[in-house]
């Protein structure tokens, strides 16, 4: 079976300051700025990655969503209870260092983990969790 990832999904509030986040200091390359029915959403990814896209669509984008379901999406988006991503480098603490100066919210400073790892994790502009892992040498 031939099986890859295509796209994965984010909310977001604000596309403009999304756009500021994963375009200006993550460096990912604006595919798609969609509008449609009263709604928008913007597709991103790693030129690195040309088949692989993250779409940045606003919580609740189902359009079988309830207003209810709409506005508990919105909620968990704000307190950040929402899955995110996870990106691999080969700085991590280059890395970290960008993204710090961005004034982005940090969760995590980068640590070794014991599963082969050094990372560090941030919360993007709309609170989603974003860890950035790095590979470390066998010893």
């Amino acid at each position: 079976m031939d099986l890859k990832l295509s796209q994965c999904f984010l909310s977001v509030d604000d596309h403009d300051k999304a756009l500021a986040f994963y375009r200006d200091v993550l460096g990912l390359e604006v595919r798609e700025d969609v509008g449609f029915e009263g709604m928008r959403w913007v597709t991103v990814g790693s030129p690195l990655q040309p088949d692989v896209e993250i779409v940045l669509e606003p919580p609740g984008a189902d359009p079988d969503a309830s207003p209810a379901d709409k506005q508990a999406m919105a909620r968990l988006l704000a307190k950040g209870m929402l899955r995110g991503v996870i990106f691999s480098t080969t700085d991590c603490d280059e890395l970290f260092e960008r993204v710090r100066a961005s004034g982005a919210d940090v969760v995590q400073e980068p640590e070794d983990q014991p599963y082969g790892l050094r990372d560090c994790a941030f919360r993007d502009p709309a609170g989603n969790l974003l860890r950035f892992t790095q590979k470390r040498p066998a010893d």
